[in-house]
């Protein structure tokens, strides 16, 4: 688990962005190999941040402490916890993630999720909790 989150915190402080740009989220692929996420920061200031992330497997019930975070479902298909409540995601889906709720995916289909996360205010990585079974 927490070489998960080091790894996301390292992968979310790198990547150049341009002041402007326009991106195509489907040709974009990861840049080297993974075993079960991968982010690559592709855009954002100081208001907001911007990544493409795959999912292999995958992504532990935690939380964005002080970052609201909008996922638009490129690719695959998903179980999501959001709160209290499960869905499956499929590609074309936008889910509203408000600050400080709980979430998790569990990637049900067999190739990887792939997915756009815009997270504001500006996100280094350092306000994710995850969380601790009691």
């Amino acid at each position: 688990m927490l070489k998960l989150l080091a790894f996301l915190a390292a992968l979310y402080i790198t990547g150049d962005c341009a002041a402007q740009s326009l991106i195509s989220a489907t040709e974009i692929n990861p840049t080297k190999e993974y075993d079960n996420v991968y982010v690559e920061r592709i855009a954002g200031d100081s208001l907001v941040s911007t990544f493409i992330i795959w999912i292999k497997e995958n992504v532990p019930m935690h939380k964005h402490q002080y970052h609201s975070e909008n996922v638009i479902v490129i690719e695959g298909t998903a179980i999501m916890t959001l709160g209290d409540k499960q869905q499956e995601i499929k590609a074309g889906d936008i889910i509203f993630i408000p600050a400080n709720t709980w979430h998790d995916v569990r990637v049900t289909s067999e190739t990887p999720l792939k997915v756009v996360s815009v997270k504001s205010p500006y996100d280094d990585g350092k306000d994710v909790i995850i969380y601790k079974k009691q």
